[in-house]
């Protein structure tokens, strides 16, 4: 069963930095893309950013320029480095990966990482 692994969320104040890790083990597919979405409270949950094979990263417009993605395929792995930390990016980040079986997309989700910012 694919296991989605995140780690590196927490407490930091406004302007501070943090970098989230994602590791997709037991995953024997061919991945297509890795990601971070995430989800306030009271809000739906949002494209944070997203990598796909054979294009360039895909961001968010409110963390253009603060947040950078970065994927390690022989690790099956995602990153998100965060900066200049904002109180509005407070939410549960959740890893998500996209394969692509039989023309159809799965994906798979990650259990959630809090990332608190404080003002």
């Amino acid at each position: 069963q694919v296991q989605l692994v995140e780690s590196g969320g927490g407490l930091v104040q406004a302007g501070g930095s943090l970098r989230l890790s994602c590791v997709a083990a037991r995953i024997n597919y061919n991945i297509r893309s890795m990601g971070w979405y995430r989800q306030a409270p009271g809000k739906q949950r949002e494209l944070v950013a997203d990598v796909t094979s054979g294009s360039s990263p895909n961001y968010a417009d409110s963390v253009k320029g603060r947040f950078s993605i970065s994927r390690d395929r022989a690790k099956n792995a995602v990153y998100l480095q965060m900066t200049n930390l904002k109180s509005e990016d407070t939410a549960v980040y959740y890893c998500n990966v996209g394969v692509f079986l039989g023309g159809l997309r799965y994906d798979y989700w990650g259990q959630g990482t809090q990332v608190t910012v404080s003002s």
